[in-house]
Order: structure tokens, then C-alpha cells, then sequence
């Protein structure tokens, strides 16, 4: 996600709802919806673009911080696995494989593309999605591109929706506050509106529920150095819950690693604990704190058991975050940034993570994430061929390429006792 590492440790939707949303005979509502114990969960960029995708966005997140996507110059340290893509999906690019051959990426702005990425959660026991809606970048004058950004990411919107009915998952929307200004929630409140009344969020029987209501994160609450204020996202946090046409739902924050001591990257302010305590979920963010499968172990005594003990005396939802590793080699190549800077272990670097979860009492698990290869953090299919040459990219070798999305699988049922949480990974995935 976007600003949410710390280096080296580390034309809208005009559209109505009967327009856009799958019939009836085409929803596949299947438990997934419904709670979040004994599931597993995936973020879900869906912000890759490419200059003939109708976005206007050219080679979004596929480039680098100065928009260039060329061999020796790229944003993301892994490869997409274009096997299963049909030949309209395929979008050429400059990089060759080592047979000379073009090297194609995808377009997130597809609903065949989201539909096979859906399809693939169902195939591999993913329960859901939490689509990441930059604040930023859909609010009017936010990004400088936000005129091609809102309508794109709003695209975006429909497509999960019609994914997560197609093929039985669950979606919610996790609005990301990063680089949005004192006293904008109230825009942030628009966009809701706008989401619900084009897609029928709050009727939606695949969208995700808690406790019988719609789930609503909000990313990006008790951070240092934010322009917004808790106060202000008390707000935000009474219009979900309250709003007597938009509101009645359960509202899950993401925090800080270090909310629960208000240290290191979290405020200092104890407000924040009185915040946590009015929503009902909360999600701390640790992706890029630490790496080493050991380390991950001995996290879960020191970190996420003191966690869970709060949340279990506060009447909070806990839900922990396992991340299968880290590199942005390419992305910040610019400042020398490691390649592979948190080794993923043969994936036992991110099974160690949930076992730790699971053994400090966390009934659910958020993984970081889907599709993020800029930053490699993806869990989804990547090509063991990538392309040969000046850019260098990072495979699941030994692995095939939906090792992760098999060993996501084995989360979900780990966490729900139908297979043991060992120290070794498990035989079968």
C-alpha cells in the first residue's frame, strides 16, 4: 500500500445499480459474507494500468517514481503469470524473455482480468477481498490526476463487486486515508454515498458483514504526523456506524503497528485507545516492521498476544496481518533499495506469522497482499520466466507460481482447526 513502509527495515461511474450488478441468477452468495472468524482475507490493489487501457493512467504501478517502464527500468520486482490471460487480457511491453519473445503484463482495469483474480481466490480458499480506495486519489482537486483516478477507481469498484458475485468471495472497502487533508472527511463521507447509491453496497449480500452489518475500514488512524486528526476520524467513524441512510455499519480501523504502547509509529495520544474502543475491528499495519520466519514467532508472544488480551478486554475484533515478504528493488532503485529485502523463506516466513496469530487467539487474518508486486508483497500467480535482461525480478522458484495462493489456502484452514497450526509448513497445500 501506498506510504506504508519504512525503508531499509524494512468519467466516474455513471452507471446504475441494476446496470452494473450482476442479476440475481449470476450471484454466487456462498458464507464467505458472512463474519470474519475462521476466514482469510487479501488487500486488493487492483491499480495496475497500461497506456492502452482506456484509463488514461499509462503504465500505472508497473513504473517507476518517474513514470518510465522499460527494460532497466521498471516498478516491480516480480512478473505476472500471463498463462491463464486470454490473448485480449495481454498487453505488450517492451521486455523480451530469454527466447526473444514480448513480455505481457495485465490491466487492472478489466472485469475479465478481476474476474480471474476472483476466480483464483475461490479455486484456492481466499474468502474475501478488502479493496483499497485511496482517498487521495477519488476525491475532487486530492491527487493531480484524480479527474482520471476517481472514474478509474470507481471502474474499479464494480468490477470487485461483480467478481466477488460471480464466484462466491466477499469484498469490502478499506478507504485509505494517506495524503488527505485537515477537514476533508466530509469528502470522504461523499464518496460512500456515492458508492452506495451506485452499487448497492448496503444491500449487497457478497459484500463483507460483521455482526449481521456492512464492514467499512478506514487505513491510516493513529499514525504520526498526519494532517487529520482523531477527531476528525471520530467523525468519519459516528457517519459509518450512525448516518441514518448510509450508516449501520461495523467499522474496522487500521493502525499503527505499535497502537496498543502509542509508540515508534503510532501517536502518543491515548485518545487513540478511546477511538479503537468506539469502532470494532481493528487491523494492525505491519508490513515492513520486521522479517525473518524466527523473528515472526517470537512476535506473536511479545506483540500479538499482548494484542489480542487488549482487544479480548475492550470488545474489540482483532485482526492480526501476515505478510509473505518484501522487495522494492526497482520501485526506489533511485536510493538504492534492496532487492529482496525481507526473503519470503519458501513461504515459511508468512505461515509463521499466521501460527503465531493463531496461537495468541486471532480467529481471522488479513494478508498483505493480492496483487502488490511493486513492493512484493503479492501473493497472487507470478511467472518463474520472467523477462531476461537489464531489470532484475524475483521469482517463487522452487515454487510453481500460485505456491502462495495454495499456502493462503492452508491460513484459512488452519484457522479454522481442519488442519494443525505446526511449526513446519504444512505437506499438503
Amino acid at each position: 500500500m501506498r506510504n506504508k513502509y519504512i525503508l531499509p527495515l524494512f468519467a466516474s461511474l455513471t452507471l446504475s445499480f441494476s446496470a452494473c450488478a450482476s442479476t440475481d441468477e449470476n450471484i454466487a452468495v456462498v458464507d464467505t459474507a458472512q463474519g470474519l472468524s475462521g476466514k482469510v482475507f487479501a488487500g486488493y490493489q487492483g491499480w495496475y494500468r497500461t497506456p492502452t487501457d482506456g484509463s488514461g493512467l499509462g503504465w500505472e504501478h508497473y513504473e517507476t517514481y518517474d513514470e518510465k517502464f522499460k527494460p532497466g527500468e521498471a516498478g516491480i520486482d516480480f512478473w505476472p503469470d500471463m498463462s491463464e490471460f486470454p490473448e485480449s487480457e495481454k498487453y505488450a511491453t517492451s521486455f523480451k524473455h530469454k527466447d526473444g519473445s514480448t513480455a505481457y503484463v495485465f490491466t487492472s482495469q478489466s472485469q475479465g482480468t478481476v474476474d480471474l483474480h476472483f476466480k483464483w481466490m475461490k479455486d484456492y480458499g481466499i474468502d474475501g477481498i478488502f479493496l483499497q480506495r485511496f482517498a487521495h486519489d477519488v476525491l475532487e482537486g486530492g491527487h493531480h490526476q484524480w479527474e482520471l483516478l476517481q472514474p478509474s477507481n470507481n471502474k474499479m469498484a464494480e468490477y470487485v463487486q461483480l467478481g466477488a458475485q460471480g464466484h462466491g468471495r466477499s469484498y469490502s472497502i478499506m478507504y485509505d486515508l494517506s495524503s488527505i487533508r485537515h477537514g476533508e472527511m466530509p469528502m470522504v463521507m461523499d464518496d460512500w454515498r456515492g458508492l452506495c447509491d451506485r452499487l448497492g453496497i448496503l444491500k449487497d449480500p457478497n459484500y463483507l458483514h460483521e455482526n449481521g452489518k456492512p464492514l467499512v475500514a478506514i487505513w491510516g488512524v493513529g499514525f504520526r504526523n498526519r494532517a487529520y486528526t482523531i477527531d476528525e476520524i471520530s467523525t468519519l467513524v459516528e457517519f459509518f456506524k450512525n448516518d441514518p441512510e448510509y450508516g449501520g455499519c461495523t467499522v474496522m480501523l487500521g493502525v499503527p503497528t505499535y497502537w496498543r504502547t502509542l509508540e515508534r509509529d503510532a501517536t502518543d495520544d491515548p485518545k487513540l485507545h478511546d477511538l479503537i474502543r468506539s469502532a470494532d475491528v481493528v487491523l494492525p499495519w505491519t508490513v515492513g516492521r520486521f522479517g525473518g520466519a524466527k523473528t515472526a514467532l517470537k512476535r506473536g508472544i511479545d506483540y500479538v498476544t499482548p494484542d489480542q488480551e487488549w482487544c479480548d478486554a475492550n470488545g474489540v475484533h482483532y485482526m492480526p496481518l501476515a505478510f509473505p515478504g518484501f522487495s522494492w528493488g526497482n520501485r526506489y532503485k533511485h536510493e538504492n533499495a534492496k532487492y529482496d529485502h525481507i526473503p519470503r523463506e519458501g513461504g515459511q516466513f508468512l505461515w509463521n506469522q499466521a501460527i503465531a496469530a493463531k496461537r495468541a487467539g486471532a480467529d481471522t487474518l488479513y494478508i498483505a497482499m493480492f496483487d502488490e508486486m511493486d513492493e512484493g508483497t503479492q501473493i497472487f500467480k507470478t511467472t518463474n520466466n520472467p523477462p531476461a535482461g537489464e531489470t532484475r525480478l524475483l521469482t517463487y522458484e522452487p515454487h510453481e507460481p500460485d505456491y502462495y495462493l495454495r499456502l493462503s489456502g492452508a491460513v484459512g484452514r488452519m484457522l479454522r482447526d481442519e488442519i494443525p497450526a505446526t511449526d513446519t509448513l504444512p505437506e499438503e497445500l
